[in-house]
């Protein structure tokens, strides 16, 4: 995958990876810094298309960093909470096709502090049609 950013960190100089084990990598890159400091993501080294692709040895990599990521982002830029999550398919704003892990430090002075993954499952902006949902 010679045009994939995250099978190839090193060619995009503004990413940086902050630390990585043997099967994955965590990076940050400038312009997530600009929103919500101390964003990242964690990726597999191996292409993977999405997160239902990982080996289990992925799966345990993602924890160990997660973990490790964790105690960094606490410690340097000490947010308030989190959201983590993997987006898969086009629907759901996926725009790289390489499985990705993020991790979004929170604050509570952030204008959607309080708004994490439920409030778009309960947002009636977001509502389906009932003749969709119906299977009509």
């Amino acid at each position: 995958m010679f045009d994939c950013p995250f099978c190839n960190p090193e060619k995009d100089p503004d990413q940086k990876i902050v630390f990585e084990n043997e099967h994955c990598y965590f990076l940050q890159h400038p312009r997530h810094q600009d929103v919500l400091e101390g964003s990242g993501v964690i990726v597999p080294k191996n292409h993977q298309q999405d997160a239902f692709a990982l080996t289990t040895d992925e799966w345990e990599a993602t924890q160990e960093l997660l973990q490790e990521a964790k105690e960094y982002i606490d410690r340097t830029y000490k947010p308030d909470g989190y959201t983590l999550g993997w987006n898969v398919g086009e629907v759901s704003n996926q725009f790289i096709f390489h499985a990705h892990f993020h991790i979004i430090p929170r604050y509570n002075d952030e204008p959607y502090a309080g708004k994490g993954v439920r409030f778009w499952l309960k947002s009636e902006e977001n509502k389906r049609p009932d003749k969709v949902r119906s299977g009509q």
